[in-house]
């Protein structure tokens, strides 16, 4: 009975993952494809972090470039590849001069239509060529810089070009950077020769089995929350208040923020990120113990987040807490309480949404008094991370993330495990329970007599 559970529970799990076939591989490569013709993905909807595409996920996204894009389709396929190869030798905040990537980078920037898939399982990535030889109707012709100059591709002929890309032989973080530099390098020529010619095209970027680059706390807000070489993922710097030695002492960085003052909508993100210098945060403090950073806005709008830097003996370490958010509009003011925002000392607070409104979670709680109007005002602030000790340089330290552990689905899974749990123990004790009839077996009791009739 025990090994019959095992394979439904198998058979269950395949299911689920929609590969009867075969067992998904853990080691995933990313995959980025843009074209020159426009509105090739835009009705795709964007991949969530963690998710793992699979190859029916990627041959639908490949199938909707084909019909309505080109058929001249170009594969970079590299060795070894991963997303902590971008993270780690990317540009930080847009800045591409010590970038790995500055050509692709901008071809990513520039593309009438561009996807990013960071996690693509790698059998899918190593079937490619195959699949798109199908596709088609034409077998890859592997090329490089100078044999490209002799192709002469047709716009109503499809082809299928293959360029295969080296990585790093050494572990040296150096020799990584210079080898994935050539590639970018490699990547530019192919791609202006095209132009040149005037050719439209597909083309792919991925690698045979992930090179699994780890860096060395290299945790800053640009590698942790923002899709990879995506156009649209703001590419601007946190706000950073100094100290007296002129030095960070504050990060501060978001998305969206949008502020309700009874019947008026404020976003306030631009006002925040562009630039504003010094006086966006005049009256700001920091030292060992606490944290203030005030955002200034026009007409006499401030917000203003205290946090504080305590050390608690029963864990044995310091935690920072974000006590309370004040929101002041020149007249009046509202206090947000933030009781969940809580993280070590040398931790940084991210939340994907820190908001009063009732449909993102009690994360603010509005703690105005009663007959104030400020009792009306709601701060919604999407992808929020705050840093107020131990800040070293414009990056933040590792995100101590709102997200508890316990998930609706995790909840529904034990529950659901639970319940069959039950019902099988129940079923077991009953069987076990059940007893035989002894009435014909037992000799001392009274015989049965069978009349006979002739």
């Amino acid at each position: 009975m025990a090994a019959g559970r095992v394979v439904l529970q198998i058979s269950a799990l395949l299911l689920v993952v929609g590969l009867p076939w075969r067992v998904t591989s853990s080691q995933q490569v990313p995959v980025l494809l843009w074209s020159s013709e426009s509105s090739l993905w835009n009705n795709e909807p964007g991949t969530h972090g963690g998710h793992v595409t699979t190859d029916r996920q990627l041959g639908q996204y490949l199938d909707s470039a084909l019909i309505s894009g080109p058929r001249n389709v170009l594969i970079f396929l590299q060795d070894k590849l991963s997303v902590e190869d971008f993270t780690a030798f990317g540009g930080v905040y847009g800045n591409k001069q010590d970038s790995a990537f500055p050509n692709l980078e901008s071809i990513m920037e520039s593309s009438p239509s561009s996807l990013v898939l960071p996690s693509v399982d790698w059998y899918a990535a190593n079937i490619l060529p195959t699949y798109l030889k199908e596709k088609l109707g034409v077998s890859p012709l592997h090329v490089d810089q100078s044999t490209l100059l002799e192709l002469r591709l047709n716009k109503s002929i499809p082809s299928l070009l293959v360029v295969r890309l080296p990585y790093a032989s050494s572990n040296g973080v150096m020799a990584a950077k210079d080898v994935l530099r050539a590639n970018d390098e490699v990547i530019g020529q192919v791609l202006s020769t095209l132009k040149s010619e005037g050719v439209p095209y597909t083309a792919l970027l991925t690698a045979l089995r992930p090179s699994r680059v780890s860096t060395e706390a290299d945790f800053g807000v640009a590698n942790l929350r923002r899709q990879l070489l995506a156009a649209d993922t703001p590419q601007y710097p946190p706000v950073s208040f100094n100290n007296t030695e002129n030095t960070p002492c504050i990060l501060f960085w978001a998305v969206n923020i949008t502020l309700h003052l009874e019947n008026t909508v404020r976003d306030l993100s631009g006002s925040t990120f562009s630039g504003a210098g010094p006086q966006l945060t005049a009256g700001s403090s920091c030292d060992l113990t606490d944290s203030r950073l005030v955002l200034n806005y026009d007409n006499g709008l401030k917000i203003i987040f205290h946090m504080s830097n305590r050390r608690y003996s029963v864990s044995g370490r310091n935690w920072t807490t974000l006590d309370r958010i004040e929101v002041f509009n020149g007249t009046h003011n509202a206090t947000f309480l933030a009781p969940q925002a809580s993280m070590p000392s040398i931790y940084s607070f991210h939340c994907q949404y820190v908001s009063s409104l009732s449909t993102f979670g009690p994360i603010l709680i509005n703690n105005s008094s009663r007959d104030s109007p400020g009792t009306k005002w709601n701060l919604h602030i999407t992808e929020f991370q705050i840093q107020g000790f131990n800040v070293t340089g414009l990056k933040f330290a590792y995100a101590s993330d709102c997200a508890g552990f316990f998930s609706p689905g995790i909840w529904m899974g034990l529950i659901t495990t639970l319940l069959f749990v039950f019902i099988l123990t129940y079923g077991l004790h009953m069987v076990m329970s059940l007893k035989t009839m002894d009435r014909f077996d037992d000799p001392k009791g009274p015989s049965i007599a069978v009349p006979q009739t002739e």
